[in-house]
């Protein structure tokens, strides 16, 4: 199997995967310099860097690249003084970089309306793919949302099953009630997405909350919910809070948790609001 038809087949499934390369060498190694190794999400490897310590050692780096979806540079000195398991000292020096390599996010729009109209538009210009779902025809089709990848018109319950939900998904609840919204929402937070966000009102948030818990979610449950949704800028018009969305999806995308969390309204970052959950 080849490594790049391989990364392009990850991406396409939407799943982060590191690549390791040997940038440079000195002295005699028991690889070559551009030899790779592929890390997938499941730990499992694709290709070679010659084996061994060496190859362990990259594989735990790259477990953590995938993890921080940050490269790291190792250096690695195949001395006497070293005591590889396979007997590979050479004498030489090698530098490996790690890499993560990243799908395109994917931005999971329910509801079909205005709001989901700018959403769709404001993030595929920021980067991220969409998927536009709705119950009906007239809101969910490829003539309303150009600039998307996929839409479903059909019961929610019937699209969830379709979609391949990862840590590059984003969610975005903006259906046309609180009843639909609940049956979204109930399905989510049981993914694995990096950012789930519901529109409305603070006392929408705490009656949707205490519906769900009523049928036995746990608390911690709704800790990595957004809503109400979008970082806090006055936005009123559909245009306005597809910004405010859009820049919330790119702090999560791009900040560490203790950056994008202070500048976010995740539903237990409002000291008022957590009161009022008691």
């Amino acid at each position: 199997m080849d490594i790049y038809d391989e990364i392009v087949r990850l991406r396409k499934i939407g799943q982060k995967c590191a690549l390791a390369t040997i940038v440079q060498v000195r002295g005699s190694i028991p690889s070559y310099e551009s030899a790779k190794l592929l890390v997938r999400e499941d730990g499992s490897m694709l290709g070679t860097i010659g084996g061994g310590c060496v190859e362990a050692e990259v594989w735990t780096a790259a477990r953590e690249v995938i993890e921080t979806e940050k490269p790291k540079h190792l250096t690695f000195s195949l001395g006497q003084d070293a005591a590889y398991d396979n007997g590979l000292i050479c004498g030489g020096q090698l530098n490996i970089f790690v890499e993560p390599v990243i799908p395109q996010p994917r931005a999971f729009i329910f509801g079909g309306g205005h709001v989901s109209k700018s959403i769709s538009k404001v993030a595929n210009l920021a980067g991220f793919a969409t998927v536009i779902i709705d119950d009906r025809e007239a809101f969910a089709n490829q003539e309303r949302f150009p600039e998307a990848d996929e839409t479903y018109a059909d019961e929610y319950e019937a699209v969830f099953p379709k979609l391949t939900v990862t840590s590059s998904s984003y969610l975005v609840i903006v259906t046309r009630g609180h009843r639909d919204d609940m049956r979204v929402l109930r399905w989510a937070v049981a993914t694995p997405a990096k950012y789930i966000a519901m529109i409305g009102s603070k006392r929408k948030t705490i009656s949707v909350i205490h519906e769900l818990e009523k049928e036995g979610f746990p608390r911690s449950t709704f800790e990595k919910i957004f809503a109400p949704m979008g970082l806090e800028i006055g936005a009123e018009s559909p245009e306005e809070i597809a910004i405010s969305v859009v820049a919330e999806m790119i702090a999560v995308r791009r900040g560490p948790d203790a950056d994008w969390r202070s500048l976010s309204k995740s539903i237990f970052a409002h000291e008022n609001l957590r009161a009022l959950l008691k």
